[in-house]
């Protein structure tokens, strides 16, 4: 069976992206909102990204941006892939030439039938996240694993309250192809903590041994 992997989101230092990769991360995501606490800048989203060894991919996370937002993003930090979190439309996800990962927020089964999910079929994946009428990503909320339809389960990436103390689980009930982490490795909003990630790591992967 394929391995699970990871992705440590909302990195905000060199030092908490190095945390990652030393853990295990198989890639990062540095948050281009400004209304989220673990936003980043452009100077400080290349610092981070410079410092990173190979192999490890970096995503850029968006929220209903501007087109030209999205190129100085990209000519600003070599982004390896794009992540979009809000009401973007297939046809913008996919104009900047990078591979594109599209957010759904789930709340009930509607959230992940073939309707919903049909349109961004041209996307590198699909991250299921809980919704959230206060945010469009990082609540710290879980949602109910079982609206997610077996037969797309081992292509999506899951988020929405995943610690590690739950992602054991979340790896054995779904067998997704990624998990996805943010609030649930960090001791404050933004400022990560190397010993929950490498727990998270480590629960990921002793729920495939």
């Amino acid at each position: 069976m394929a391995r699970v992997r990871i992705k440590i989101c909302g990195i905000t230092t060199p030092a908490d992206a190095l945390a990652a990769a030393h853990a295990g991360a198989d890639a990062i995501g540095l948050v281009f909102y400004a209304s989220s606490p673990r936003a980043v800048g452009l100077q400080q989203a290349a610092e981070i990204q410079s410092v990173l060894p190979p192999f490890v991919t970096t995503v850029g996370l968006f929220v209903n941006p501007d087109a030209d937002f999205v190129r100085d993003a990209l000519a600003a930090v070599p982004l390896d892939c794009l992540q979009f979190h809000g009401d973007e439309t297939p046809a913008f996800c996919a104009g900047f030439g990078r591979p594109w990962i599209k957010a759904i927020r789930v709340s009930d089964a509607s959230s992940v039938s073939d309707a919903r999910l049909k349109p961004y079929g041209a996307a590198q994946g699909l991250l299921l996240d809980t919704a959230d009428a206060k945010v469009a990503g990082g609540s710290g909320q879980s949602f109910d694993w079982s609206l997610v339809p077996a037969a797309i389960r081992p292509s999506v990436i899951l988020a929405g309250g995943l610690s590690p103390s739950n992602v054991a689980d979340a790896v054995r009930q779904l067998r997704p192809y990624a998990v996805d982490v943010s609030s649930g490795v960090e001791s404050a909003p933004g400022k990560k903590d190397a010993a929950l990630i490498q727990q998270f790591v480590q629960a990921v992967q002793s729920a495939q041994s």
